[in-house]
């Protein structure tokens, strides 16, 4: 295959953006970048061509792969040393052969797993020079398939469904420099040796080969390399979940908190949409569905998955998790909204002014039973993972209606201490923000002192955010806020601000506040924004700013006492999302 280009593919035209993104890579790696791959589900199902550029840029996106294992007929493995040239993961050491099939009939074709065989010839000759009139498709067997994630810096990522090749065969190389550095033959014991050394990061070695290596690969696959009976007996139909592996390449650096999000995202809500859409009644769908489809941050979703990065091991229970927490939070919503008698949610109508009083209130404990079905279907979980799972996400429940109930009882109340609204906003807000990242560890299998250590950043990152909220509710605009601005102070809401504006003495200023607090839709437009500048004058902006940012502190004194790794940049970025919103 000497001349390989892209116009020997199925390619995409890559926009300008993508070609200004690689100007400053090796050219023929850079034009190789627009080759059309498969993008795929979790599951391994094809959901259409993607460019390898858009797959393994940013957020990337899950797209078929394969790893070719290629032994000699003395029982040696051949690694490969990739090249300095390469986009992603340049200098690392892995399997001979690693790369995509293609987004064409040939390379698509799954009987067999024939696709991934024919992508591999083509790629065995093109990276290595091996003549494919020496080696076929008979030569390879299947064994099995792994899901993983690495992120090699903030701009690139590998996310792959890879499907794993075992050969033998005498083979001739004409290795291609601007694929290959290096090569070597290894066997069994020299290989467990580069496993488990301290390597330099130019010779460190390839994520995904270390997860074949040490997490699938067994010896037995050593001892049947050189015969393929064998090895179909050791082959299965899984997919192996190795969850995102970033921390394995020595010189990985972390994505920023929305690239990370962006990560799992659209994996959480294709769960969220899936377990809703279940209902055998459309309109109880579509109102479930209602705030959902209006969008927002998965703050609280992501959690779980972005704490389990930074502490210990994520698999796709993880997600399961994160979407039946969610599914909870627009429960609670749904409810809120017409507890508080507010129109919008998201810049959208609120479900009960969507669908009507009665199915909104349906509709809310609809979504609350399906959050614990999804719960209990968790992927890659025990039963005696599920028991306390359940019990500890009820209980979150259970404090979240507390505060709600709290909430509404502060409405009628003269007296509201600053404790009181603590204990309410603990429950109602801060619980959610706790119990994520208290599970997100604990699942992820971190030691009792860091599940406790993610209990507390999680409480104090939910008071934050809580103290904060209530402040942007004061000082930004409504399309901002996708509700009224101020519509806290006009329904009565005993907030920080106002706890604390109301312990003042009397004034011209408070009573301007005092005018428009509690008055509902009697206040008008001017009104209530001439008594927020009151509250901000009253010094009761700032006190509630000041509790923010100790909590804050408090988060951040946390996540000092962990161990350095890459997921503790979006987990920083996250403490601080509140306050960087009003700077």
């Amino acid at each position: 295959m000497v001349g390989y280009t892209i116009e020997d593919v199925p390619h995409h035209d890559l926009s300008q953006e993508a070609l200004d993104t690689l100007r400053q890579q090796d050219e023929e790696q850079a034009a190789l970048m627009a080759e059309a791959i498969i993008k795929v589900s979790e599951q391994d199902e094809p959901l259409g061509s993607i460019s390898k550029i858009e797959a393994h840029q940013g957020a990337g996106a899950f797209h078929r792969a394969f790893s070719v294992l290629l032994f000699n007929t003395k029982g040696e493995m051949l690694l490969q040393q990739r090249s300095g040239e390469k986009v992603t993961f340049p200098h690392v050491w892995a399997n001979a052969c690693c790369s995509h099939p293609l987004y064409s009939p040939e390379e698509l074709d799954e009987a067999n797993a024939m696709g991934v065989k024919r992508a591999a010839l083509r790629k065995l000759e093109q990276e290595l020079g091996i003549d494919p009139s020496t080696v076929s498709t008979d030569d390879m067997t299947f064994m099995t398939k792994m899901r993983y994630a690495a992120r090699m810096n903030q701009e690139w990522i590998e996310r792959e469904v890879d499907h794993i090749l075992v050969m033998c065969a005498d083979v001739e190389l004409a290795v291609n420099p601007n694929e290959v550095a290096d090569v070597m033959w290894v066997n069994q014991e020299t290989l467990e040796a580069m496993l488990v050394e301290d390597r330099p990061p130019e010779q460190a070695v390839a994520p995904w080969f270390r997860c074949i290596a040490s997490r699938i690969m067994n010896p037995a696959w050593w001892e049947g390399f050189n015969n393929p009976m064998a090895l179909k007996e050791l082959a299965d139909d899984k997919i192996h979940d190795m969850g995102d592996v970033t921390d394995l390449l020595p010189n990985a650096e972390g994505a920023d908190l929305l690239t990370s999000i962006m990560e799992v995202k659209p994996l959480i809500e294709e769960r969220i949409e899936t377990s809703l859409r279940a209902s055998r009644h459309e309109r109880l769908g579509d109102a479930m569905m209602h705030l959902v489809e209006g969008g927002g941050k998965r703050m609280r979703a992501t959690l779980p998955w972005l704490v389990g990065k930074a502490v210990g091991d994520t698999h796709a229970g993880l997600l399961d998790i994160g979407a039946a927490i969610e599914t909870v939070h627009n429960f609670t919503l749904v409810h809120d909204d017409i507890m508080d008698d507010d129109e919008l949610r998201r810049g959208r109508n609120a479900v009960h002014i969507e669908y009507g009083m009665p199915t909104a209130i349906n509709a809310g404990d609809a979504m609350l039973a399906i959050a614990f079905e999804r719960l209990v279907q968790a992927e890659n979980l025990t039963p005696t993972d599920v028991a306390p799972l359940v019990n500890r996400i009820a209980w979150m429940v259970r404090r979240v209606s507390e505060g709600q109930q709290l909430d509404i009882e502060f409405e009628d109340r003269l007296e509201v201490s600053e404790e009181d609204y603590l204990e309410m906003i603990e429950g109602k807000t801060a619980v959610m923000f706790w119990i994520c990242a208290e599970i997100g560890a604990r699942i992820s299998g971190a030691g009792e002192e860091t599940v406790q250590l993610m209990a507390d950043w999680g409480k104090a990152l939910g008071l934050c955010f809580q103290l904060m909220d209530d402040v942007i509710d004061v000082l930004s605009d409504s399309a901002t806020l996708g509700k009224p601005a101020g519509s806290d102070i006009a329904q009565g809401k005993r907030t920080l601000m106002v706890i604390h504006a109301l312990r003042q003495p009397d004034s011209p200023t408070k009573q301007r506040l005092m005018a428009v607090l509690g008055k509902g839709d009697a206040v008008d437009a001017a009104g209530l924004a001439d008594g927020l500048v009151a509250l901000n004058e009253l010094g009761s902006v700032a006190y509630a700013k000041e509790k923010a940012e100790a909590y804050h502190q408090e988060a951040h004194d946390c996540l000092d006492k962990l161990p350095t790794s890459t997921a503790l940049r979006a987990l920083r970025e996250l403490t601080d999302f509140q306050l960087a919103r009003l700077s």
